[in-house]
């Protein structure tokens, strides 16, 4: 299961409402809200002087698909339940209710919603943008650093945010990464002298996975013969940056588990590149390394912001419907997009990488790495779809599509095809997990 839902199509003229079940010692409560907001949690707890948390995604779609909610008395019962509503709910004399765990919806006539408490609890996309810090993405992150941590931004941002630094192997695989130049025989010397990146090019050649013949019996062979210079390479910045810093473990629950989102949308858009006509085909390597890295973010804000984090988890299962970088601007000021293609980029990551990483959610993006942020979209959308991958279930344009030079069916054959190989990956996965 991956933390996003899809909100149904409208099916009538009726304004629609959403439901969310929220609970603490005292018992369940029901918020409705206009289905395109976010639910404010903060502004809830105010409001009602009590903790109230979303039910788990999966707890949700049970209580919701219950035989009763499909005949009126059962419906009349649920809205028995103490209610918390939008004000303007009561602006129509009868609206329809949604909740997008289930797709349970139904219509109600706004008298039936008199007895809930008005609560200023929904706030759009628009709303939150409006108040967001204004400035690049160091002033932004520099002022939620400020604002969100006892940190005292010093001189240089970086120093300031307390990461572990770069390992004498780490930098010199950056300098390879960035020189044209390199190759196999720059690369097999870095490896031999680095037990542990040793062990981990070993355990890569010998996942089913690459499906090497025979024996892999040297770091020489691993690299030359199964993984070549772009993949070890790759993987070996990869895990690196992504072993830097703990996973959480009160992330949302129901996530997709980090490296396993990682690898299949490395392994997706890296095989969606290379279906991309010649002429504007990026390179798959650097494809590959910025989907590995797409969501590194993500642990630098469980790093930088523990407690505030745990409420940003709570918003995100609060709203699965909802754009998970809307989400983090609320609760934090910052998204993991800002934070993790700035620090990659202060580490020299490739510019490609690193733009690909920032503007991942920006379809539009027209910039001279384009092909590599429409790639990072499409192969996290297309996973959503498959609950291999956090967020909102969106559509993808067919011009997307046509501006990669794909189509439809072509991207949906490498989707499945990779998805056949589905427990090599998750082998794979366990490989980098263990390091």
């Amino acid at each position: 299961m991956s933390v996003g839902v899809r909100v149904p199509e409208k099916s009538g003229d009726l304004p629609r409402y959403r439901l969310v079940l929220l609970h603490d010692a005292e018992g369940k409560v029901l918020a409705l809200l206009p289905v395109a907001s976010l639910l404010n949690l903060v502004a809830v707890w105010k409001q009602t002087g009590r903790q109230l948390q979303p039910v788990r995604g999966d707890d949700a779609k049970r209580y919701f698909s219950q035989d009763a909610l499909k005949f009126q008395e059962g419906r009349d019962q649920l809205l028995s339940l103490p209610l918390l509503l939008s004000p303007e709910c009561l602006e129509h004399a009868e609206v329809e209710l949604l909740e997008p765990h289930s797709g349970l919806t139904f219509s109600v006539l706004a008298e039936k919603l008199k007895a809930g408490s008005h609560c200023n609890l929904a706030l759009t996309v628009d709303e939150i943008a409006a108040i967001q810090p204004e400035g690049d993405d160091v002033a932004v992150i520099t002022k939620a650093v400020e604002r969100f941590t006892a940190l005292r931004v010093k001189q240089r941002l970086e120093d300031t945010l307390g990461l572990p630094s770069l390992s004498p192997t780490v930098k010199k695989i950056i300098m390879l990464r960035s020189d044209p130049d390199a190759g196999v025989s720059e690369l097999v010397p870095v490896v031999r002298v680095d037990p542990s990146l040793s062990a981990q090019v070993m355990s890569w050649a010998a996942s089913p996975y690459y499906a090497a013949p025979g024996d892999v019996s040297s770091i020489d062979d691993a690299v030359i013969r199964v993984l070549g210079f772009d993949l070890v390479i790759n993987m070996a910045l990869g895990t690196a940056m992504g072993q830097m810093l703990r996973v959480p473990e009160d992330g949302p629950r129901g996530a997709t588990p980090y490296w396993l989102q990682a690898v299949y949308n490395a392994s997706l858009a890296e095989a969606l590149c290379k279906k991309m006509p010649a002429k504007d085909r990026p390179q798959p390597g650097l494809v590959y390394l910025a989907a590995l890295l797409h969501n590194f973010g993500y642990l630098v804000l469980a790093h930088l912001f523990p407690p505030h984090f745990t409420l940003l988890s709570r918003y995100i299962e609060a709203n699965p419907h909802f754009p998970l970088d809307a989400v983090e601007q609320q609760v934090l000021s910052v998204t993991r997009e800002q934070i993790g293609g700035w620090l990659l980029s202060s580490w020299d990551l490739p510019e490609a990488v690193c733009t690909a990483i920032r503007h991942q959610n920006h379809a539009d993006y027209d910039g001279e790495d384009k092909h590599y942020v429409k790639l990072l979209y499409l192969a996290n959308r297309m996973l959503r779809e498959q609950g291999l991958s956090d967020g909102p279930l969106e559509a993808v344009s067919d011009e997307l599509y046509a501006e990669l030079g794909l189509d439809r069916a072509q991207a949906e054959e490498v989707l499945q095809n990779l998805m056949s190989n589905d427990e090599d990956i998750k082998e794979l996965t366990t490989a980098l997990e263990d390091q």
